[in-house]
């Protein structure tokens, strides 16, 4: 027994040299050097000890065990816990009876002192220890209980990684209590209160000085210490693991002020009240969203009109019609966000071409991450079948008139179709054109069947038949001939330019002659003037030259650069050869020599021959002012936002049909940019033999839709069969 207590003494001695001792920690000054003459400088002394205790602490040393997972380390921090709490012990266990009240002392003021963050759940802890431990010394002198603070209070001013710690040390706590201290209390009356204490309060100092109690308790001691350390060390190592989750509280803010106003826009739709909200029975946040990505401050006139119909909010279908660039798709948006915001339901866009529904994706992308909804692109290859099942957030589903149909088809099969609560149709003259307009009647027909609570919205700026429309959608109408800048159409024949008027006889009036002066070798290269043309506008503003093929728009883009003068190498020359350089990285540093040779003029061709990413940086570049001229197909019309300050329309064909009203419409449309430019201009090259055709065009109105369904047999009515047979189980 005496070597045993011997190895324990000579082990504790170890620990205690490797060890910062609790005068090391925390520098408490004795009473004999507190005097009252120097009460300042008393103060600044304790204060200095104070800010030196986090300094002053070392890693401590482990050699328990071989085995121990911490190294060399009993702790994450610097200021060790396991540190303070072992100095704490051995006071206790080694030193005489007359310290204690000096160690009471300094552990006070440890606990008194203002603490950081990192610092919190040890100070806390050692408040609770200081005063546990008086009351255990209270207990031994026979004095009267002190109350306990409830856990909860412990708990509180404890980060919530550490509760598992004090959790598991309570239930213990009856385990670790020392043997005398258990007869002791036994002892004493039976209507005094048992403490449950943190492990270090148990600890008691020695009282007796004969030799066996003193290893005995020595021994205990130690044991005490293991155990307490093995607590420790555990809990510490599921705190490591477990993952926190890090909140921001003005992020908590934010997003509670934004859930209260959608519930208040709910209410509000729910309502039927001719309150609109703070936006449009929209959050606030979305009105400052649309100030910080698009630059949206205030609606025109005919958009807040068309919001406030009563036919929205009754939840009718709508189709609405008003002349290019007029805001048509602003509108669509918010009656979509009310739908994933306001009506917690799903939406679906059909969009004409991949090209538009890239671009609406990138455009609504940045709403979606803000305001809790997810944006799905169903074009090309993309899109998933059925769609994602999910259960906080609402998705809007943008997709191609194929993509869309299917994404129907799949909505039906699976029992999900009342799921979608708005259906919104960009470019609704398209079901009167061929398969695919029969594929778009098909999808629209299924969803007026199958679904009575989804809401239809169709929008198109060249609609004639509207009433055939109305009928086969149950939908109301709006139209207007709003127009936020001034398009003025001409025509060119030779070298004369004549302004489209309805008013005339033939339709035109003579406006001018072009003055720009064509040696005999130009004139053969450029037969139509078209360097003439656009340098009336280049490089300052921008300019779109429709051609007819693709073939088409590489060669006119060549020829109008080995055309213009030197001087537009110049114009903003760093820029572009940015984009040379972007567009040989995305391409793997082979660029196409027309685009090579056309960039450095601000020139560049746009067709379906391009890649994503090539279009993308072109057109970035475009929106830019980099570069100034597009020379383009028709597909560019149908929605692409790429608007310019003039359209010049190479012949009045598209491939080897003669141009349509409503594609001339579309293309004419492009010009003149809302915000920018004052006035928008269109002039339209045609031959002599083409007069008469070319002023029946301008003249005439829009072609009227029609179904294709019968017309289309083999994707159209045959299609719509085998569909409805294979959904039959889904459709009774």
């Amino acid at each position: 027994m005496d070597e045993g207590g011997s190895r324990i003494r000579r082990r504790v001695l170890v620990r205690k040299r490797n060890r910062p001792s609790l005068e090391n920690v925390v520098a408490t000054p004795t009473a004999a050097e507190l005097k009252p003459s120097d009460e300042g400088e008393d103060e600044e002394m304790v204060a200095g000890s104070r800010r030196r205790k986090t300094v002053d602490v070392q890693p401590v040393e482990n050699i328990d065990s071989e085995e121990d997972m911490f190294g060399d380390h009993d702790s994450f921090a610097e200021n060790s816990f396991l540190a303070q709490v072992d100095d704490l012990e051995q006071k206790y266990l080694q030193l005489p009876e007359h310290r204690k009240h000096a160690t009471d002392h300094a552990t006070e003021d440890l606990c008194s002192e203002s603490i950081t963050p990192n610092t919190l759940s040890i100070a806390t802890v050692g408040g609770c220890t200081e005063l546990k431990i008086d009351e255990h010394t209270k207990n031994q002198s026979g004095h009267e209980d002190v109350p306990i603070e409830p856990e909860a209070d412990i708990l509180y001013s404890v980060p919530s990684s550490q509760v598992l710690f004090f959790k598991n040390l309570h239930s213990s706590s009856d385990d670790l209590v020392d043997p005398s201290t258990e007869e002791r209390n036994g002892n004493s009356s039976s209507h005094e209160t048992v403490n449950q204490e943190l492990p270090i309060n148990s600890i008691e100092q020695p009282q007796q000085t004969d030799k066996s109690s003193s290893k005995v308790r020595t021994s205990s001691g130690v044991n005490r210490r293991k155990s307490l350390k093995d607590h420790l060390k555990s809990a510490m190592t599921g705190n490591a693991k477990a993952q926190t989750p890090i909140f921001s509280r003005t992020k908590q803010l934010k997003e509670t002020l934004l859930s209260e106003e959608i519930n208040v826009a709910k209410k509000t739709i729910e309502s039927s009240s001719d309150d609109i909200g703070p936006f449009y029975s929209l959050p606030s946040k979305v009105r400052d969203l649309y100030v910080q990505f698009k630059g949206i401050e205030k609606l025109y006139e005919w958009q807040h009109t068309c919001l406030t119909l009563n036919s929205m909010q009754e939840r009718k279908n709508l189709i609405y019609s008003l002349p290019t660039s007029g805001g048509k798709t602003l509108v669509a948006e918010i009656l979509m966000l009310q739908e994933l915001l306001c009506r917690r339901k799903d939406v679906l866009m059909i969009l004409p071409y991949v090209a538009i529904v890239q671009e609406k994706i990138s455009g609504l992308s940045s709403f979606g991450i803000e305001l809790g909804f997810f944006v799905e692109e169903y074009a090309g290859s993309k899109g998933k079948f059925p769609p994602i099942k999910r259960r906080e957030k609402k998705s809007l589903y943008i997709a191609t008139i194929e993509k869309g149909h299917s994404l129907v088809n799949s909505l039906i099969e699976t029992g999900r179709i009342s799921s979608l609560g708005l259906v919104v149709v960009d470019e609704l003259h398209m079901i009167g054109e061929g398969s695919r307009g029969a594929i778009l009647e098909m999808t629209l027909a299924k969803i007026l069947y199958t679904s009575k609570t989804t809401q239809i919205i169709g929008m198109s700026a060249t609609l004639n038949n509207v009433e055939d429309l109305q009928e086969f959608l149950q939908a109301e109408y709006y139209t207007s001939q709003f127009r936020p800048v001034e398009l003025k159409e001409y025509l060119k024949i030779n070298n004369a330019i004549y302004e489209v008027d309805s008013k005339a006889e033939n339709g035109m009036t003579f406006s001018r002659l072009l003055n720009y002066k064509y040696s005999d070798s130009l004139r053969k290269m450029d037969p139509d003037h078209l360097v003439a043309l656009v340098t009336e506008v280049i490089p300052n503003y921008s300019c779109l030259v429709f051609c007819p093929t693709k073939k088409n728009c590489e060669n006119v883009a060549e020829m109008i650069c080995k055309l213009l003068s030197k001087e537009y190498l110049k114009y903003k020359e760093k820029e572009k050869l940015e984009v040379i350089k972007n567009l040989k990285n995305i391409s793997g540093g082979n660029l196409c020599p027309v685009l090579k040779h056309t960039i450095p003029f601000g020139v560049a061709y746009h067709h379906s021959g391009l890649t994503s990413d090539e279009r993308k940086l072109l057109e970035e570049a475009y929106s830019t002012g980099v570069l100034c001229l597009f020379t383009c197909t028709s597909t560019l019309a149908a929605g692409v936002n790429l608007p310019a300050r003039r359209v010049i329309l190479r012949a009045p064909y598209v491939a080897k049909e003669f141009l349509k009203r409503n594609q001339y419409k579309q293309m004419i449309g492009r010009a003149g940019r809302a915000g920018i430019d004052s006035i928008g201009e269109s002039i339209l090259i045609l031959q002599e033999k083409d007069k008469q055709q070319v002023l029946e065009l301008i003249s005439r109105p829009l072609e009227n839709c029609y179904s294709h369904l019968v017309q289309e047999f083999t994707k159209g009515i045959q299609t719509l069969l085998l569909s409805l047979i294979g959904l039959k189980h889904s459709l009774q």
